[in-house]
C-alpha cells in the first residue's frame, strides 16, 4: 500500500520521491555491471551443465535432449566422490589450524608496545600476497635441493624427502601452506574482538585469583566466541578456493590425492574439453556453498535467539 494511505506512516513529499528515484537511478549502473559479471555467467554455467558440451564436438553446445545426464554421471563417478572427500579433509584441517593458530597468536600480540605492533604488521604479509606468489614461495620451501627446511633437516641428520611428491604427506603440505597464508585473517579478527573485551570483568577475575587459563576460559572466551564462529565460517567457505596452491604445488597429485572438487572440474573442462560435465561439477559446488551458508546462518540465528 502507498505510504500516504497507511496510518502512522508519514506521506512522502515531492523531495522524498525525487530523492528515492535519484538513488534508484544511481544504483542502476552498479546493478547492471553486477548482473553482467555475476548473474549472466551463473546462468550460462547452469545452462551449460544441462548440455553434453564437448569442445571437440561443437554441435553439443545447445543440446538439451538429456539435461540431467551430467548430474546422473556424477553420482556414478568415483573420482568426483574422492575429490569431494579430499575437499572435506582439506577444509576441516585448514579451518581448525587457522582458528587455533590465529587465536594463539592474537592472544600473544594483544596489548600495546612497538614490538607487538610491528609483529602484527609483519604477520599480515602472507594474507596480502597473491596466491600464486604464496604457491611459488612454498614450492621453493618444499624443493629438496634448495629448500632451507630440507637443508636444516639434513644438517641435524634427519633428511626428509619431498613432501609434495609423497602421497602420504602431499595433502598435509597443502594444509601447511594454506594455513600459513590465511591464519592472519583469524588473528586480525580475534585481535579486534580482544580490544573490545571490557576491562572490568578482567580486573575482577584477577582480584579473585583467577589464573591465565581460567581468565581465558570464563572471561575472555565468551566475548570472542562469536568472532571465532564468524571467522570459521569465512575460512570454511574460502577454503573451497584453494585452487592456486594446488595448481602450483602438486597439480592435483601425486595421482589424485590432492585433487579437490574445483580442481577436478578444471581438469574436466580444460584438459578433457568436457565443459558440460565440468559446469555440472561447478554448479553443484555453488549450490553446496549456498546451502552451507544458509544452514550456518540459521544455526547462528537460532543460537543468538536462545536466552542466556
Amino acid at each position: 500500500r502507498d505510504a500516504r494511505c497507511t496510518p502512522g506512516i508519514p506521506a512522502l513529499t515531492g523531495w522524498d520521491t525525487h530523492r528515492r528515484h535519484a538513488l534508484q537511478l544511481g544504483l542502476a549502473p552498479a546493478l547492471l555491471v553486477l548482473a553482467l559479471i555475476t548473474i549472466a555467467p551463473a546462468i550460462f554455467l547452469v545452462l551449460t551443465s544441462l548440455t553434453p558440451l564437448n569442445l571437440t564436438m561443437p554441435d553439443t553446445a545447445w543440446d538439451f535432449s538429456t539435461p540431467l545426464v551430467n548430474y546422473t554421471d556424477l553420482l556414478d563417478d568415483p573420482r568426483f566422490t574422492r575429490s569431494a572427500w579430499v575437499q572435506v579433509k582439506l577444509s576441516v584441517a585448514t579451518v581448525i589450524s587457522q582458528l587455533l593458530i590465529g587465536l594463539g597468536v592474537a592472544l600473544l600480540l594483544n596489548g600495546g608496545g612497538r614490538i607487538r605492533q610491528f609483529a602484527r604488521s609483519g604477520l599480515l604479509i602472507p594474507m596480502v600476497l597473491p596466491p600464486i606468489v604464496v604457491g611459488l614461495l612454498w614450492r621453493v620451501m618444499y624443493a629438496v635441493d634448495i629448500s632451507p627446511f630440507h637443508r636444516a633437516m639434513e644438517y641435524i641428520g634427519l633428511p626428509v624427502g619431498s613432501l609434495i611428491t609423497d602421497p602420504n604427506f602431499a595433502l598435509t603440505a597443502i594444509v601447511i601452506a594454506e594455513t600459513w597464508e590465511w591464519f592472519p585473517f583469524t588473528m586480525l579478527m580475534v585481535l579486534a574482538a580482544l580490544q573490545m573485551v571490557p576491562a572490568a570483568p578482567v580486573e575482577a577475575a584477577r582480584i579473585d585469583g583467577a589464573n591465565d587459563w581460567q581468565m581465558f576460559r570464563y572471561v575472555v572466551f565468551p566475548y570472542i566466541q562469536q568472532t571465532l564462529v564468524v571467522a570459521g565460517i569465512f575460512r570454511l567457505i574460502d577454503s573451497i578456493k584453494a585452487f592456486p596452491l594446488i595448481f602450483v604445488l602438486t597439480d592435483g597429485g601425486p595421482g589424485d590425492v590432492t585433487e579437490v572438487t574445483n580442481y577436478y572440474a578444471y581438469r574436466q573442462a580444460f584438459t578433457f574439453s568436457l565443459w558440460g560435465y565440468g559446469s555440472a561439477i561447478a554448479t553443484l559446488m555453488v549450490v553446496s556453498i549456498f546451502v552451507l551458508s544458509w544452514v550456518i546462518d540459521r544455526l547462528m540465528g537460532t543460537a543468538r535467539a536462545e536466552p542466556r
